[in-house]
């Protein structure tokens, strides 16, 4: 079972509703510096062991540098990304860069800012050769179709944009050695939030034993191999988390017999997770304004999908409390929703929660990554502010909240009056 609880009452939210309207995203640093330290400490029997925060899960400065104090790296799909990790001081081999159908302004960005580039098809290799050069250090990320399963967010890996097919593998990295690569880094990952930690124990078998084909074939070493991320959390009360040391040592253990045991060169161990390490410890934080009764019953809030579109896109649960009502009955079923016009504007459906009076606080659990990330301004909704929850339980905001200046600001209303139609 995982606890679902926010780390302040409901005393302390109202409090902070005075300052910082509903609706909101909270973060919890304590919780996401001691999670970063758990993850840490199940592979430090690797001592070139490192994890790339993946940004696109929280992309926001000040989260990434509280990671960057653990010692965390920063793992980039777009140029706004390395940008972002540029701003908080993650550069050279601290970024691994990986993108699909990529612009050459991003290989750019990312051969400047010394980032490890992980390759997503073959033909990239003469694409960035011609465009920006060949760097000393290149990784590719290999796609396992049919031979090793993957999940319901990424699909079957067969049937997934990402990766080279096993003969690509071994055609890119012998034409990657013959133009004059140096150093080698393999990658793969064909699975996201997944709560089985054999999952991740054969993808290390996956990438061992081909390190081993891929060395003995080509006559080149490999520095490290990156299992990806993909761990996943536990959305739901019942459900429980990944337990990493049992990861970690499976992992280990796998090493020893197909790394030492058949004198291949020391790899690292490298990870880029980015829902488990802070989604957990994000709370969204919203009010009821309306409830409603037709054909069932309904509890409007002033968050909508825009503020976290999971349980729209895909219907992702997401626990939901009542902060003072914790040990209420769960007596109201009933359909939690936004105010978009779109009837999936729903953060739960049919969910027993206690029951309700407007004004209420509602905390959305779990929404500290893929939540304020993929917000949007359909219907003109603003995004919502992120706040910090300090270790010293300071509050501080790390992102206002959008005004509908921003919201207009790329619009050219001068240029309106001249228009005629």
């Amino acid at each position: 079972m995982s606890e679902k609880k926010c780390p302040l009452n409901r005393e302390q939210l109202e409090a902070l509703t005075q300052r910082f309207p509903t609706p909101f995203h909270l973060y919890d640093e304590k919780g996401i510096r001691e999670n970063a330290r758990r993850l840490k400490a199940a592979f430090a029997w690797n001592p070139g062991f490192k994890e790339y925060f993946a940004v696109k899960a929280a992309p926001n400065p000040y989260l990434m540098k509280i990671l960057k104090s653990e010692g965390f790296g920063a793992d980039c799909s777009s140029y706004g990304e390395l940008l972002l990790s540029e701003q908080v001081g993650v550069v050279g081999e601290n970024i691994i860069f990986t993108s699909n159908d990529t612009p050459v302004y991003e290989f750019a960005k990312a051969r400047e800012l010394g980032a490890i580039i992980n390759l997503d098809d073959i033909t990239h290799i003469q694409y960035l050769e011609d465009h920006v050069g060949l760097p000393e250090l290149v990784c590719c990320r290999y796609n396992p179709g049919p031979l090793k399963g993957g999940n319901a967010i990424i699909g079957h890996p067969e049937e997934a944009k990402y990766g080279f097919t096993r003969p690509q593998l071994f055609e890119g990295y012998r034409i990657l050695r013959d133009k004059g690569v140096k150093r080698f880094g393999l990658h793969t990952m064909v699975a996201s939030n997944e709560l089985d930690g054999a999952y991740f124990i054969d993808t290390a078998k996956l990438l061992f034993d081909l390190v081993g084909e891929l060395s003995a074939e080509l006559g080149i070493e490999f520095e490290f191999v990156n299992l990806g991320g993909g761990i996943g959390i536990p959305y739901r009360p019942e459900q429980e988390a990944v337990d990493l040391d049992a990861v970690g040592e499976g992992i280990r253990k796998l090493y020893e017999e197909l790394i030492v045991g058949k004198g291949i060169k020391p790899l690292d161990i490298r990870l880029e997770c980015g829902r488990m390490v802070t989604g957990p410890f994000g709370y969204l934080v919203s009010r009821v304004l309306h409830k409603k009764h037709t054909y069932k019953q309904y509890v409007g809030l002033d968050a909508c999908m825009a503020n976290l579109m999971r349980p729209g896109m895909y219907g992702a649960y997401h626990h939901i409390t009542v902060p003072g009502k914790e040990n209420a009955p769960l007596d109201l079923v009933c359909d939690v929703t936004g105010s978009l016009c779109e009837n999936n504007d729903k953060f739960a459906i049919d969910r027993a929660i206690p029951q309700v009076e407007i004004g209420d606080l509602v905390v959305i659990h779990d929404a500290g990554a893929h939540g304020h990330s993929m917000g949007f301004n359909y219907n003109a909704k603003l995004r919502s502010a992120e706040l910090l929850l300090r270790e010293d339980g300071e509050v501080v905001q790390i992102r206002r909240a959008e005004t509908i200046e921003d919201y207009f600001a790329t619009l050219d209303f001068d240029g309106l009056k001249g228009f005629e139609v």
